[in-house]
């Protein structure tokens, strides 16, 4: 008999048994959370899962479908110019409406099409603060200068993140390197247009999604 193991399996049998036999079901504060979790959990999959995460799927599958592995080489790839990929990883999500969760699939997407981590990291850090909307937002109600620290902030830490965690990697980022230059770069057979469109218009999808009437309470009417 292993005794690790059954040991194992009466601790979690006991864990179980307690949390459901101390069950504060009578406990109206209990209640009360449970309730408010499960209405933000609905919450969450009909605004945020539906509005925002799938279409950020789409894009991200726009990405590794209709941008070839060529260009994300070419602009973000370990071997491509420093100042290039840092560059374009730190402002490329200036077009882009997403917030934290969003951005992670955009960011798998192009890291696995061969971007290297210090620019597509630059990418995921920067991109949820530093989209038009939110930029718009908060020099609206902040100010400019507040809008305009924002952005230069952004971008910055952005890459200073982005440089420090490559070089926390570099070994990894070396093997990259050294596997991307036997990799001939093939010139796109698709036109620049086609994939811009299905791109810009699974972007415009993300950023309208939210617009619509808000509701208005009938109680408040005289």
């Amino acid at each position: 008999m292993e005794w690790k193991k059954e040991i194992k399996i009466l601790f979690w049998i006991i864990v179980i048994f307690g949390l459901a036999f101390f069950l504060p079901i009578e406990s109206v504060r209990f209640n009360t959370a449970v309730d408010a979790t499960f209405d933000l959990v609905k919450w969450y999959a009909g605004e945020h899962f539906i509005l925002c995460l799938l279409p950020a799927l789409f894009i991200a599958g726009v990405i590794s479908v209709f941008v070839s592995q060529g260009s994300v080489l070419r602009y973000f790839g370990a071997n491509a110019k420093k100042w290039l990929a840092y560059t374009v990883g730190a402002l490329s999500g200036t077009i882009l409406a997403v917030c934290s969760c969003t951005i992670l699939p955009l960011f798998s997407s192009i890291h696995k099409r061969g971007a290297g981590l210090g620019s597509a990291i630059a990418f995921l850090y920067s991109g949820p603060a530093i989209n038009i909307l939110a930029i718009i937002l908060t020099a609206r109600i902040l100010g400019f200068e507040m809008g305009l620290a924002r952005t230069i902030g952004a971008v910055s830490f952005s890459v200073i993140i982005g440089v420090i965690m490559s070089l926390i990697y570099h070994k990894e980022e070396n093997v990259k390197r050294e596997a991307q230059m036997n990799i001939a770069l093939q010139p796109e057979k698709r036109p620049v247009w086609k994939t811009s469109f299905h791109f810009f218009t699974l972007v415009l999808i993300l950023v309208f999604a939210n617009w619509g009437r808000p509701a208005i309470d009938d109680t408040t009417k005289d």
